[in-house]
């Protein structure tokens, strides 16, 4: 996307001039969030793949954003997010 810009190709007595705009691939997932089950006092990963490396995740339950705990650890390497549970209750599910 930062390489959108107007481009000039100059030859001294005459330019040309072109604009590039480039347009964002949309992110899509590789992998889906499978479902679980896990007995309570264990630990659960939950793992999705996205098309694009780094893309920034949000982690949700329900409609509640999740945020780095004891309970809840983020990894994301490249294109795999993860969210690890720890101490998994039935409230969890």
């Amino acid at each position: 996307k930062s390489d959108s810009d107007t481009y000039t190709c100059d030859i001294g007595d005459a330019q040309s001039r072109a604009k590039l705009v480039v347009q964002e691939t949309p992110v899509l997932f590789k992998q889906e969030l499978k479902n679980e089950e896990a007995k309570e006092g264990k630990q659960v990963k939950l793992t999705c793949e996205l098309s694009k490396p780094d893309t920034p995740v949000k982690w949700m339950k329900g409609d509640t954003v999740l945020y780095a705990s004891e309970k809840y650890e983020f990894k994301q390497c490249g294109t795999v997010a993860e969210l690890i549970i720890r101490d998994v209750k039935s409230i969890d599910s």
